[in-house]
């Protein structure tokens, strides 16, 4: 007798994060549906998950805030949970536009929990940031500690959503929300056929710096080397977008069996400095990565890093690729497209 294949919701899947934990869910057995309105991303990756697993998922380039789109997709699939993915995503962007992160965020999480009652399912991961802990409080950070004042409208999208979750989860005794603060997903899938391609000029360090290796971009601008480091750079806490994928399988696992509302942090414990992934970067991949140094930006803090202790005592799961790996497969995807998803 064959075991049942649960069905999972991913919304925003076509995305960075949500295209490798739909292969990573595939692999360990799950059903995915993707909805995505692909904004920010491309049809292309449905194809390439299907390439990676064998197994194409089934996919609505619907957008997650209309209802009844989002009500045919729950009539068509017997739905056993969601990861809730979608949503606009760029810092800088966030405080030039406030009002479009407030509505799209906001909504579409609105709009999913309300069919999710609808159709009486309770299983609810949501894509956090650390970005809620604010600047406040000392790293490493803990899941205890509490949420600060965010520097930005996209930083307060993921704080305000998270207390939407935790109010629905206080009214719904039975609705099991896990909430993932991921830190800072850089690298891609072994394969070279899914990885990082944002739209424009990156807003993130690694594939700026993989685009100045592949020529897109002429050089990296490293804003300051006067922090209180080691070396001067900022240092964050850099996770392979696989590791952090692998722990969305186990944050699934967990929100079978439990009830209300838990957090998790999604990082290494590592901190690495700018100058850290730059200079390993060129050491693994021979090429070469053009920089200078420009003024700190507004808001940035000098080291922040994740305690994802807890994560490991209770999900069972823990970061296991290192920063050689992370530049590697970085390039391996690049090189392999060096436009992105476009032909």
């Amino acid at each position: 007798m064959t075991k049942e294949r649960l069905t999972y919701l991913l919304t925003g899947g076509t995305g960075y994060i949500g295209s490798h934990t739909a292969v990573e869910m595939i692999n360990n057995g799950y059903e995915v549906v993707i909805v995505d309105n692909l904004y920010n991303s491309s049809d292309v990756v449905v194809d390439r998950i299907e390439k990676i697993t064998g197994i194409r998922p089934k996919f609505y380039p619907y957008d997650v805030r209309d209802k009844d789109t989002l009500r045919r997709v729950f009539e068509e699939n017997s739905i056993e949970g969601v990861i809730h993915f979608a949503g606009l995503k760029s810092v800088g962007e966030s405080v030039d536009r406030p009002l479009d992160y407030y509505r799209n965020n906001l909504d579409s999480t609105l709009s999913l929990l309300e069919i999710m009652k609808e159709f009486n399912v309770n299983n609810f991961v949501f894509s956090s940031s650390a970005t809620v802990y604010g600047e406040g409080n000392p790293s490493p950070y803990t899941e205890d500690m509490p949420k600060g004042n965010c520097s930005n409208p996209y930083g307060w999208t993921k704080s305000m959503i998270e207390q939407i979750l935790t109010d629905a989860a206080v009214a719904n005794p039975e609705l099991s929300v896990v909430l993932l603060r991921y830190f800072n997903p850089i690298g891609a899938h072994e394969s070279g056929l899914i990885g990082e391609d944002p739209q424009g000029i990156p807003n993130n360090l690694m594939p700026y710096v993989s685009q100045v290796a592949i020529g897109r971009r002429e050089k990296l601008t490293i804003f300051g080397n006067d922090y209180d480091t080691p070396d001067g750079t900022g240092e964050r806490d850099f996770i392979h977008v696989v590791d952090l994928a692998e722990g969305h399988v186990k944050a699934i696992d967990y929100a079978k069996s439990h009830k209300g509302i838990e957090v998790f942090n999604l990082g290494t414990g590592n901190p690495y400095s700018v100058l850290d992934i730059v200079n390993t970067f060129m050491e693994v991949t021979g090429a070469e990565v053009k920089y200078e140094f420009g003024p700190r930006r507004a808001g940035d803090l000098a080291a922040v890093w994740a305690d994802p202790s807890k994560s490991e005592k209770v999900l069972g799961w823990k970061a296991t690729r290192d920063l050689r790996k992370m530049c590697e497969d970085t390039w391996n995807w690049q090189k392999n497209n060096p436009n992105g998803y476009k032909k």
